[in-house]
């Protein structure tokens, strides 16, 4: 089908009306809380692992890739909005989150996306459309190119790019996953919230979201045992950015409709990226950037998303 792309940008906050987009259909209601999160947890097995899984909601699946260090929990606003209309779905990576894999099991970016479809497979979900932020979009980009025919739809957001990554800023988490050490970073900032929300002021423009509850509900399943602190340092020592260098040219061959939406404020991820990828995935829709918003913004700013992600899907759905 024809499409036109869009590239500008849009403060979503001021467009974003109440009833979750202004469009009839959403599942508006309060996001699931860390215990119901919890309680909701499920295990999909794969080849590759026992893989976490939360889902909210019924009919067409809408699948959640989230990044480093956090889990499936990232998503749990915008799942709040989308699950009148979607069957939503969030999955912990392997080497994050609950998802438990055997000693060893490879956690590349290549990796994961082969997890993606065993996922898919085992749920017996033959399309989706994948949703993803941060590490997550690399996983994505990855499994779109390989399956494009298991996509019904795309949206990107701030995410490893091309040769984009790993960013400078993180190039010491990963020497420090290499000596093993990492792991301790995080666990000094559960009982210091100050502390915690400077760190994590680069990620997020508001790091208060980051209670203690939800902190530890990221940071626990990583340190629980030794298994589980090798499996976290070895998906930091294992970026490589050659896994998506080589993917552009079958980028530029990927025709499923995508959004790309992109926090303008992200020290990461630079706003170049998203167009980038608008100019090389000729399935692209629409380019969104977001004043104010940083690189966790589906977590403390999920309208910011939600408004043009809404738009994408009911426009898509209309043309499927």
């Amino acid at each position: 089908m024809g499409r036109r792309k869009f590239f500008g940008v849009l403060a979503a906050t001021a467009t974003v009306v109440a009833g979750g987009c202004g469009t009839p259909g959403t599942g508006r209601g309060a996001a699931m809380d860390v215990a119901t999160f919890h309680a909701r947890r499920r295990f999909a097995a794969t080849p590759s692992g026992d893989i976490a899984y939360v889902e909210q909601g019924q009919g067409r699946v809408a699948l959640f890739i989230h990044g480093v260090p956090l889990n499936g929990l990232h998503w749990r606003n915008v799942m709040a909005e989308l699950h009148g209309v979607r069957r939503c779905i969030a999955l912990d990576l392997m080497g994050l989150g609950y998802t438990r894999i055997a000693p060893g099991q490879d956690v590349s970016f290549v990796a994961q996306a082969q997890m993606v479809r065993e996922f898919i497979d085992a749920l017996g979900i033959d399309q989706v459309d994948l949703i993803a932020n941060d590490s997550g979009g690399a996983v994505a980009q990855l499994f779109a190119v390989d399956n494009p025919k298991r996509l019904r739809t795309l949206t990107l957001t701030n995410c490893d790019v091309h040769d984009n990554w790993p960013p400078e800023l993180i190039k010491p988490s990963i020497l420090a996953a290499r000596n093993g050490t990492l792991i301790e970073r995080y666990e000094r900032l559960i009982d210091e919230p100050e502390l915690r929300y400077e760190r994590f002021a680069r990620a997020y423009a508001d790091p208060r979201v980051l209670t203690d509850e939800i902190y530890r509900a990221y940071i626990d399943p990583l340190r629980a045992t030794a298994e589980s602190r090798d499996n976290f340092h070895r998906y930091w020592t294992s970026f490589d950015n050659v896994q998506t260098v080589r993917i552009e040219s079958r980028l530029r061959e990927l025709h499923v409709p995508t959004l790309v939406v992109w926090a303008l404020d992200d020290v990461f991820f630079d706003v170049k990226w998203a167009h980038w990828l608008g100019r090389t995935i000729p399935g692209t829709v629409k380019v969104v950037a977001l004043p104010g918003a940083k690189l966790f913004f589906p977590e403390d700013r999920p309208q910011a998303l939600l408004s043009p992600l809404w738009e994408f899907l009911w426009s898509e759905g209309r043309s499927a």
